[in-house]
């Protein structure tokens, strides 16, 4: 039986999730909407640089492919919006520059005219794109999914939400891995496809801003903003999310221990505060 009572209980909520043996994916989804209030599924990245793997998913998967060539950033938002499991193949990717950062292409000319309008010139535009990380050669083929419905261990897990959110994210995973600072990277272009495949590459997770064609290619909604975790970070992540929730009432920086992470005041405003009317017990 569902118990909406405790769902809607942010302590409670998260001591029960604590005292769980294992947080799962669909667990993990769930904390995100309900102490984060995030809105949309954290997409799930697979890498297949194995024939095998990939045979096996495409043999045991229910995926879809674009009918079009598509970005990956449209594969994301599939998996993110319409809770759809993808496979993209070179084939099917309709984006030079993402090609050139999964291995796909060598650098040419038409990719370096395609950063002109963010540069001075052709040498700072080429000096730019080869700064970008890049994943390895032999790659067959990259799967999204939404994270609880991922049939794979992900390599990668990238999430749209707000700026505030996002910053709860760093915070957060600041204090379950004990570093700081958190390093933010922003490139020119490329912010979905090199922010999964940097993540894959470095191992370390990323808030970075959306690139130029947010809007026009389907990637964003309400201008938010990207969040790029390591797979195997997002586990103790959430759980020091909870931990935290737990010891200090509710999951909001802004205004401890209060259920939304914001409040559109100024800080600890005191004009902004209920109270119990005198005499009267607070129930």
């Amino acid at each position: 039986m569902i118990d909406s009572n405790l769902l809607l209980n942010d302590v409670e909520f998260a001591k029960a999730m604590l005292d769980k043996d294992d947080i799962s994916n669909a667990d993990i989804v769930f904390i995100l909407r309900n102490l984060l209030k995030m809105k949309y599924y954290p997409a799930a990245v697979k890498f297949f640089f194995s024939n095998k793997e990939l045979e096996d998913f495409k043999k045991n998967a229910d995926y879809k492919i674009g009918l079009h060539p598509l970005t990956v950033c449209h594969l994301v938002a599939g998996a993110r919006q319409k809770g759809a499991t993808l496979l993209g193949t070179k084939e099917k990717l309709g984006c030079g520059n993402a090609k050139y950062i999964f291995g796909w292409k060598e650098l040419d000319k038409k990719e370096i005219k395609g950063h002109l309008k963010y540069t001075k010139n052709e040498e700072q535009a080429e000096k730019f794109i080869k700064t970008k990380k890049r994943l390895k050669s032999g790659l067959l083929a990259y799967a999204v999914a939404p994270l609880h419905k991922a049939p794979y261990k992900p390599d990668v897990i990238h999430g749209v939400c707000d700026v505030l959110q996002s910053y709860h994210i760093a915070n957060d995973w600041c204090a379950a891995f004990d570093t700081h600072p958190f390093e933010m990277k922003t490139t020119i272009n490329s912010s979905v496809c090199h922010g999964i495949a940097a993540c894959y590459v470095t191992g370390k997770p990323n808030i970075t801003t959306m690139c130029s064609g947010s809007y026009t290619a389907g990637k964003t909604e309400q201008g938010e903003i990207n969040w790029i975790m390591p797979g195997s970070d997002m586990e103790p992540l959430i759980r020091w999310t909870l931990e935290r929730t737990a010891r200090d009432g509710g999951a909001s920086f802004p205004r401890t221990g209060e259920t939304y992470p914001g409040f559109d005041v100024c800080k600890l405003c005191p004009y902004l505060t209920f109270v119990t009317p005198k005499g009267e017990k607070n129930d």
